[in-house]
Protein backbone atom coordinates (compact mmCIF):
# COMPACT_ATOMS: atom_id res chain seq x y z
CA UNK A 1 0.00 0.00 0.00
CA UNK A 2 2.64 2.53 1.06
CA UNK A 3 5.09 1.17 -1.50
CA UNK A 4 2.55 1.62 -4.30
CA UNK A 5 1.86 5.20 -3.20
CA UNK A 6 5.58 5.98 -3.13
CA UNK A 7 6.06 4.56 -6.61
CA UNK A 8 3.08 6.47 -7.99
CA UNK A 9 4.20 9.77 -6.45
CA UNK A 10 7.78 9.41 -7.65
CA UNK A 11 6.49 8.72 -11.16
CA UNK A 12 4.91 12.18 -11.14
CA UNK A 13 1.31 11.33 -10.31
CA UNK A 14 -0.97 12.39 -7.46
CA UNK A 15 -1.79 10.41 -4.35
CA UNK A 16 -4.04 10.98 -1.35
CA UNK A 17 -2.36 10.47 2.02
CA UNK A 18 -3.45 10.93 5.63
CA UNK A 19 -2.59 13.83 7.90
CA UNK A 20 -3.58 14.56 11.48
CA UNK A 21 -6.63 16.49 10.23
CA UNK A 22 -7.78 15.78 6.65
CA UNK A 23 -6.55 13.77 3.66
CA UNK A 24 -3.88 15.59 1.66
CA UNK A 25 -3.40 15.50 -2.10
CA UNK A 26 0.28 14.98 -2.75
CA UNK A 27 2.56 15.21 -5.75
CA UNK A 28 6.26 15.88 -6.14
CA UNK A 29 7.02 19.60 -6.60
CA UNK A 30 7.73 19.62 -10.33
CA UNK A 31 5.75 21.36 -13.11
CA UNK A 32 4.29 18.24 -14.77
CA UNK A 33 3.04 16.78 -11.49
CA UNK A 34 1.63 20.17 -10.48
CA UNK A 35 -0.19 20.39 -13.82
CA UNK A 36 -1.97 17.15 -12.93
CA UNK A 37 -2.76 18.22 -9.37
CA UNK A 38 -4.21 21.59 -10.35
CA UNK A 39 -6.24 19.97 -13.13
CA UNK A 40 -7.88 17.34 -10.92
CA UNK A 41 -8.59 19.85 -8.15
CA UNK A 42 -9.85 22.47 -10.62
CA UNK A 43 -7.73 24.88 -8.63
CA UNK A 44 -6.75 28.27 -10.09
CA UNK A 45 -3.02 28.48 -10.77
CA UNK A 46 -2.76 31.75 -8.81
CA UNK A 47 -3.62 29.90 -5.57
CA UNK A 48 -0.38 28.25 -4.36
CA UNK A 49 -0.38 24.96 -2.48
CA UNK A 50 1.77 24.06 0.52
CA UNK A 51 4.43 21.38 0.84
CA UNK A 52 4.46 18.65 3.47
CA UNK A 53 7.82 17.59 4.88
CA UNK A 54 8.91 14.84 7.26
CA UNK A 55 11.04 17.19 9.36
CA UNK A 56 12.89 20.49 9.20
CA UNK A 57 16.01 18.85 7.77
CA UNK A 58 13.97 17.95 4.72
CA UNK A 59 12.58 21.48 4.57
CA UNK A 60 16.08 22.99 4.69
CA UNK A 61 16.76 21.58 1.25
CA UNK A 62 14.13 23.93 -0.16
CA UNK A 63 13.73 26.93 2.15
CA UNK A 64 15.60 29.09 4.62
CA UNK A 65 14.87 28.10 8.23
CA UNK A 66 15.47 31.04 10.60
CA UNK A 67 16.50 30.05 14.12
CA UNK A 68 13.12 31.08 15.54
CA UNK A 69 11.12 28.67 13.34
CA UNK A 70 12.08 25.50 15.27
CA UNK A 71 11.11 27.36 18.44
CA UNK A 72 7.52 28.07 17.37
CA UNK A 73 7.10 24.58 15.95
CA UNK A 74 8.17 23.15 19.30
CA UNK A 75 5.72 25.40 21.14
CA UNK A 76 2.61 24.01 19.43
CA UNK A 77 1.39 20.52 18.48
CA UNK A 78 3.27 18.97 15.58
CA UNK A 79 1.43 19.45 12.29
CA UNK A 80 -0.70 22.32 13.60
CA UNK A 81 1.27 25.08 11.83
CA UNK A 82 2.13 25.76 8.20
CA UNK A 83 4.77 28.46 7.80
CA UNK A 84 5.53 30.48 4.68
CA UNK A 85 9.31 30.74 4.31
CA UNK A 86 11.73 32.10 1.75
CA UNK A 87 12.92 29.50 -0.76
CA UNK A 88 16.60 29.11 -1.68
CA UNK A 89 15.69 29.37 -5.36
CA UNK A 90 12.48 30.58 -6.97
CA UNK A 91 10.12 27.63 -7.28
CA UNK A 92 7.05 27.08 -9.42
CA UNK A 93 4.57 29.92 -8.87
CA UNK A 94 1.97 27.30 -7.90
CA UNK A 95 4.15 26.59 -4.87
CA UNK A 96 4.51 30.28 -4.08
CA UNK A 97 7.61 31.19 -6.11
CA UNK A 98 10.08 32.46 -3.54
CA UNK A 99 7.61 32.27 -0.64
CA UNK A 100 6.79 28.61 0.03
CA UNK A 101 4.42 27.25 2.68
CA UNK A 102 5.92 24.34 4.65
CA UNK A 103 4.12 21.97 7.02
CA UNK A 104 5.98 19.42 9.13
CA UNK A 105 3.51 16.54 9.20
CA UNK A 106 2.72 14.61 12.36
CA UNK A 107 0.83 11.59 11.05
CA UNK A 108 3.14 8.54 11.22
CA UNK A 109 2.04 7.24 7.81
CA UNK A 110 2.66 10.63 6.24
CA UNK A 111 6.13 10.72 7.80
CA UNK A 112 6.91 7.28 6.39
CA UNK A 113 5.68 8.36 2.97
CA UNK A 114 7.69 11.59 2.91
CA UNK A 115 10.79 9.77 4.10
CA UNK A 116 10.67 7.84 0.82
CA UNK A 117 9.40 10.50 -1.58
CA UNK A 118 10.80 13.74 -0.21
CA UNK A 119 8.50 16.79 0.07
CA UNK A 120 5.02 16.45 -1.43
CA UNK A 121 2.23 18.96 -1.82
CA UNK A 122 -0.13 18.98 1.15
CA UNK A 123 -3.26 20.63 -0.22
CA UNK A 124 -6.66 19.27 0.77
CA UNK A 125 -7.78 16.21 -1.23
CA UNK A 126 -10.99 17.61 -2.69
CA UNK A 127 -12.06 19.62 -5.72
CA UNK A 128 -11.65 23.32 -4.95
CA UNK A 129 -14.70 24.60 -3.11
CA UNK A 130 -16.03 21.17 -2.16
CA UNK A 131 -16.35 19.88 1.40
CA UNK A 132 -13.34 17.63 2.17
CA UNK A 133 -13.81 13.97 3.07
CA UNK A 134 -12.10 12.12 5.93
CA UNK A 135 -11.42 8.86 4.08
CA UNK A 136 -8.37 8.82 1.78
CA UNK A 137 -9.75 6.17 -0.59
CA UNK A 138 -13.06 8.02 -1.00
CA UNK A 139 -11.25 11.31 -1.65
CA UNK A 140 -9.04 9.69 -4.28
CA UNK A 141 -12.06 8.14 -5.99
CA UNK A 142 -13.79 11.51 -6.31
CA UNK A 143 -10.64 13.15 -7.71
CA UNK A 144 -9.84 10.36 -10.17
CA UNK A 145 -10.84 10.47 -13.83
CA UNK A 146 -10.47 7.91 -16.61
CA UNK A 147 -7.48 9.86 -17.88
CA UNK A 148 -5.94 10.70 -14.50
CA UNK A 149 -6.28 8.06 -11.79
CA UNK A 150 -5.35 9.17 -8.27
CA UNK A 151 -3.72 6.72 -5.87
CA UNK A 152 -4.30 6.59 -2.14
CA UNK A 153 -3.18 5.16 1.16
CA UNK A 154 -6.17 3.43 2.78
CA UNK A 155 -6.60 5.35 6.01
CA UNK A 156 -9.15 7.67 7.58
CA UNK A 157 -8.32 11.03 9.13
CA UNK A 158 -9.66 12.46 12.36
CA UNK A 159 -10.92 15.74 10.93
CA UNK A 160 -10.83 19.06 12.71
CA UNK A 161 -9.53 22.47 11.77
CA UNK A 162 -6.71 22.74 9.23
CA UNK A 163 -3.25 23.90 10.20
CA UNK A 164 -2.77 27.57 10.99
CA UNK A 165 -0.96 29.35 8.15
CA UNK A 166 1.67 31.89 9.15
CA UNK A 167 3.73 34.20 6.95
CA UNK A 168 7.12 34.43 8.67
CA UNK A 169 8.86 37.78 9.10
CA UNK A 170 11.43 36.84 6.44
CA UNK A 171 8.74 36.88 3.73
CA UNK A 172 6.63 39.80 4.95
CA UNK A 173 6.60 42.94 2.82
CA UNK A 174 8.46 44.88 5.51
CA UNK A 175 10.92 42.39 7.05
CA UNK A 176 12.61 45.20 8.93
CA UNK A 177 9.49 45.36 11.10
CA UNK A 178 10.32 41.84 12.29
CA UNK A 179 6.67 40.82 12.40
CA UNK A 180 4.73 37.71 11.46
CA UNK A 181 1.23 37.44 10.02
CA UNK A 182 -1.43 34.81 10.59
CA UNK A 183 -2.81 34.29 7.09
CA UNK A 184 -5.33 31.58 7.99
CA UNK A 185 -6.44 30.62 11.45
CA UNK A 186 -6.76 26.89 12.07
CA UNK A 187 -5.71 24.43 14.77
CA UNK A 188 -3.87 27.19 16.63
CA UNK A 189 -5.63 30.51 17.23
CA UNK A 190 -4.21 33.79 15.97
CA UNK A 191 -4.25 34.98 19.57
CA UNK A 192 -2.01 32.13 20.72
CA UNK A 193 0.41 32.57 17.83
CA UNK A 194 0.77 36.30 18.37
CA UNK A 195 1.05 35.85 22.15
CA UNK A 196 3.94 33.44 21.56
CA UNK A 197 5.57 35.94 19.21
CA UNK A 198 5.15 38.85 21.59
CA UNK A 199 6.64 36.84 24.45
CA UNK A 200 9.63 35.90 22.32
CA UNK A 201 10.32 39.40 21.04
Amino acid sequence: MLEEAVELALSGHCIVYPTSTLPALGCIPNPIALDELFAIKSRPSYMPVSLGVMNLDQARELVEIPEDVPEILAAFPEGSLTIVLRSHETMDSRLGGNKVAIRVVSHPTAKSLLRETGPLTATSANPSGDVPLYDCDSAAKILSTLDIPVGSISEKCGGGAPSTLIAWHTVCDAPESFSIEVVREGKVSSEDVLAWWKKRT
